[in-house]
């Protein structure tokens, strides 16, 4: 079984699709990632039991 797996989000700023890696050994998770188009600070929280959950928040939120 493939730990890291792929998840597409849309930016809360300027809603363009990004790309996340996310650990499914951990089963949850948050973290801060820039937008791949308006580098804005996004925070991501993950769970990944039973299936994969990922919410993109801004950090103003």
């Amino acid at each position: 079984m493939n730990l890291l797996e792929s998840r597409t989000y849309h930016c809360p700023y300027c809603g363009e699709e990004n790309e996340a890696l996310v650990d499914r050994s951990l089963p949850e998770q948050s973290y801060i990632e820039d937008c791949s188009v308006c580098c804005r600070p996004i925070t991501l929280q993950v769970t990944c039991e039973p299936q994969i959950r990922l919410i993109a928040k801004r950090d103003d939120e």
